[in-house]
């Protein structure tokens, strides 16, 4: 159904405006159909992909009607089994199967939940706790390398109501399922009976109904559960067309996880603008990856920043071929402009696209494109339909011609953008404290960037004590709260994270103070921080820094100031950076 309008701003106690109302459709629905204006049809490759162990043989392909049949397949299964509007979650690498079912859950109308495959099963439980969730797809192992990495156990460790179990290779897990779980092969052979097994009816919805729970982390507590309706993948779709040039034919590739905003970013901005998703079923860590790349003829790659540092000092892609790209995009962390040019000189310098966003605004609020002279490391202006303020420290905006530093501040209509939160207020968190702008309440998103003399911007940080390590957010509270039960000699611990003074990712710095007459060398704590921290958190953090100190410094109401701690390691890795 159409909707009766693009923008409703009737109601005033909804600061974004209804966008699209009335109008009903089912997303998935949309990504699995043929489309004249597109240029997207039957038989359309819709997937491009090949699997680590298999380098040397040719890509494998799937129609957009082998997807869709595939995808209605699946739905059928999920039908036989839950009830609509249920939530099911998926935990595990970002495979043809993985886009497969994230499609069909949407497709049948449940709620897709979407974790990520490095995480902990406390921290898996975690979000089957929030989100409800009814059942969870994993598969037995992730492959990496040759080696196998148990995954079922450890989702199965976070006790999920009903596991549905993917071989990572062959046909048959290599697992012994629990009494209440499933394997694939058992879950597609629950439709066998059905004379249309790859048909499905979609399930047809209001604009506003969520089709996936994602996670951000917060300062304290429990992540926060982020729903995305049908208008997030709209939002994504646009933002590749208009900053990136995604268009019909093109071949993008993005190495991520469902688990993570770029997952579900990913399969829209493919699948809405007519480009052909490209997977590569392993590392995008060496020589194996590039090589799909350029076989693959990928014209669209998506980098982190950390993953063109590995790319570069292993030089493991040279030699490959990757001429057919005709832009990069670069998400995550902050990019080193080292890096950065080193990345574009493998496609005869083609360009950077930088993006900067965040999981509740379901896209980038800053951003490169293709019409604006770029530079290495920045941000040439607002994504399209986005406006923005810089704020001084006393809540008001900076001239949008001035070079500055500080808080942004974002124009509430923002499309895509939540308007909710399952477990927190989301008025309390986005709007809060917030200062008006001519007449509308700014939307806090909680970086600090600065607009340089030329009007480039680059992302300084996070205003509140939220880092981001190695593309994932996480908060100072959650490290501290593993650290500080690490070894008996800490009395507390102060999690920072900075850029080193060149550029780059964005490095972990714990401070520690002892107890009384306890003494430890800070190389031997840094190891223990670490397991804990890739224990109990992440094994994708790395602690970079160790330092003891004799106390913190401290507001006159005892609050930890880790502002002044990030400022003085800072100061530090800057004179060591001149030595």
């Amino acid at each position: 159904m159409k909707p009766k309008c693009i923008l409703d701003t009737s109601n005033k106690s909804k600061h974004g405006g209804t966008w699209l109302p009335g109008s009903t459709l089912n997303i998935a629905d949309c990504c699995l159909q043929p489309n004249n204006y597109l240029k997207k049809q039957d038989d359309s490759i819709a997937i491009i992909w090949r699997d680590e162990s298999c380098d040397d043989s040719d890509v494998e392909f799937m129609t957009l009607k082998q997807l869709r049949e595939q995808v209605m397949l699946v739905a059928n299964a999920l039908d036989a089994s839950f009830s609509k509007g249920d939530a099911i979650a998926i935990d595990m690498p970002m495979t043809v199967t993985a886009v497969i079912i994230y499609l069909a859950i949407v497709l049948a109308g449940f709620i897709v939940v979407s974790i990520a495959d490095s995480f902990a099963p406390k921290e898996i439980a975690t979000r089957l706790r929030v989100s409800k969730a009814k059942a969870i797809f994993t598969q037995d192992f992730i492959v990496r390398g040759g080696r196998r990495f148990p995954l079922y156990s450890r989702v199965a460790e976070a006790d999920p109501l009903k596991i549905i179990v993917i071989p990572a290779t062959g046909e048959d897990i290599n697992v012994r399922l629990r009494n209440q779980d499933l394997s694939w092969k058992a879950l597609l052979s629950s439709v066998d009976h059905l004379s249309r097994c790859n048909y499905y009816s979609p399930v047809y919805q209001p604009i506003d109904t969520v089709t996936n729970i994602l996670f951000s982390s917060g300062t304290t507590g429990d992540p926060k559960a982020i729903p995305w309706t049908q208008l997030p993948p709209i939002r994504c779709a646009a933002d590749s067309w208009t900053q990136i040039d995604g268009q019909p034919g093109d071949v993008v590739c993005w190495p991520t996880n469902l688990g993570w905003v770029m997952g579900p970013i990913f399969i829209y901005s493919c699948f809405l603008t007519g480009a052909t998703m490209a997977l590569y079923h392993g590392s995008p860590l060496g020589r194996g990856f590039g090589k799909f790349i350029q076989d693959a003829g990928v014209t669209i790659l998506g980098t982190v920043p950390s993953l063109v540092k590995t790319w570069k000092s292993t030089n493991c892609m040279e030699g490959l071929d990757w001429t057919k790209i005709k832009s990069f995009a670069s998400t995550g962390e902050a990019s080193n402009i080292d890096d950065d040019l080193w990345l574009s000189s493998r496609a005869y310098y083609k360009p950077i696209v930088e993006c900067c966003g965040g999981t509740e605004l379901a896209s980038s609020y800053i951003q490169g494109n293709l019409l604006q002279p770029q530079a290495f490391g920045t941000f040439s202006s607002a994504s399209m339909s986005t406006g923005f303020v810089i704020l001084n420290e006393s809540g008001l905006p900076y001239p949008d011609d001035q070079a500055c530093v500080g808080e942004v501040g974002l124009f509430p209509l923002y499309m895509g953008a939540t308007d909710r939160l399952l477990n927190a207020d989301h008025d309390e968190v986005y709007f809060k404290g917030m200062p008006m702008y001519k007449g509308m309440q700014l939307r806090r998103h909680g970086d600090i960037i600065k607009r340089t003399v030329g009007g480039f911007l680059v992302v300084q940080g996070r205003s509140d004590d939220t880092m981001n390590l190695g593309g994932i957010k996480t908060s100072s509270i959650e490290i501290e709260r593993v650290c500080d039960g690490a070894d008996e000699s800490v009395l507390e611990t102060a999690a920072v994270s900075v850029a080193p003074p060149s550029g780059g990712p964005e490095q972990l710095a714990i401070f520690v103070v002892l107890k009384p007459r306890f003494k430890i060398e800070s190389d031997r704590l840094k190891m223990k921080f670490s397991k804990a921290i890739q224990t109990k958190l992440n094994p994708l953090f790395k602690v970079s820094f160790v330092k003891i100190v004799p106390e913190f410094p401290r507001t006159a109401s005892n609050k930890l100031l880790r502002r002044v701690l990030r400022d003085q390691l800072k100061q530090e890795l800057q004179i060591q950076s001149k030595i």
